[in-house]
């Protein structure tokens, strides 16, 4: 089965609901002499609302449908009916949705947490009844008021995801695999480079009276990512919230690649992408050590690194307990 597009950015333009027309009328009824202004006041236009919603993963709705309008007031009428306001339209989006105004740059809201709403485009105000302008010398009004439009914006959406640890390595790190040995997640395995091409999240089980925490693994990097090579780095934005990195090298130097080098070539693309991602707690994970070459290959990456890596194998299972149990430490202290 074909897998549902990725959609972690989107432009959009949203628009408040048009206010109701004031009505212009007069009251006439039999028997009535003299019957003044009785025309209602429009409703208020609808306001555009952002909510996150856990059950949404994908700005893809939104990718498909960039035109989001609240509804419209509806107009005045005579007898003084005030027209309804116009129903609010609620977008739902993914928890970990920034929202930026597309002309100033600025950012409107994060939402972050399930049910947390950001009111994007106010709805208009609707317009007066002829019974406003009614005073003891003018009795007759015919003046009346037009609903006021709506709020109009362009937004653009970029979803980052709420992870507790983000998995950053090259391609063909390995990081799928050991995804899938730590967490509940099945990410696609496959012995070439690019196999993850969107970000996938697993939650890691620690205990049955304990709560688990969350892993991202996002596409693997590459030299030069920052200028766009390969994927680019636009997927580091899914692990900026994490509150612990790590770094899988590929100990056995598959490919004939340098895990020294892989290492730096890692923290140079964080560096340019976000220096401030090198400041926190950060695990190095040897991976991939069920393979020949990669227990020498790990003396010298400790010997030129000064850096002692957690040696695990996705395979085979080896460290994974060790592993874990140091992210629960570094998770639970940033609880």
């Amino acid at each position: 089965m074909k897998n549902r597009k990725f959609v972690d950015t989107v432009a959009i333009q949203v628009a408040g609901g048009r206010g109701g027309n004031g009505c212009l009328s007069f009251r006439r009824e039999k028997y009535v002499a003299k019957g003044g202004p009785d025309g209602g006041d429009g409703g208020h236009g609808g306001s555009v609302i952002f909510r996150a919603d856990p059950n949404t993963d994908s700005l893809i709705a939104l990718f498909f449908n960039p035109q989001q309008r609240a509804e419209d007031g509806i107009h005045g009428k005579g007898k003084k009916m005030h027209g309804r306001n116009g129903h609010d339209l609620v977008v739902c989006v993914p928890c970990g949705t920034e929202i930026r105004e597309m002309d100033t740059n600025l950012v409107l809201g994060d939402l972050t947490e399930p049910g947390q709403e950001l009111l994007v485009a106010h709805g208009g105000k609707g317009g007066m009844g002829n019974p406003h302008w009614q005073t003891n010398t003018h009795q007759t009004p015919y003046e009346h008021s037009e609903g006021e439009p709506g709020e109009e914006k362009s937004v653009r959406l970029d979803l980052k995801l709420i992870a507790d640890v983000g998995l950053v390595g090259m391609p063909n790190a390995g990081k799928s695999s050991l995804l899938g040995a730590i967490s509940n997640a099945h990410p696609r395995v496959a012995p070439y480079a690019f196999t993850t091409l969107n970000p996938i999240i697993g939650t890691v089980q620690t205990g049955e009276f304990t709560p688990g925490f969350t892993v991202a693994d996002i596409p693997g990097l590459i030299k030069d990512a920052h200028k766009g090579v390969g994927l680019g780095d636009r997927f580091l934005r899914h692990v900026e919230r994490s509150a612990c990195l790590t770094l899988v090298i590929d100990m056995a130097g598959s490919e004939g690649r340098d895990p020294v080098e892989d290492y730096e070539i890692l923290c140079e693309e964080l560096r340019f992408y976000r220096a401030d991602l090198l400041e926190r707690h950060f695990i190095v994970v040897a991976n991939k050590m069920d393979l020949p070459g990669a227990e020498d290959n790990l003396a010298v990456f400790r010997k030129k690194t000064g850096l002692k890596p957690i040696p695990v194998s996705a395979v085979t299972g080896d460290g994974i307990g060790t592993f874990k149990k140091r992210l629960l430490r570094i998770v639970a202290r940033n609880a």
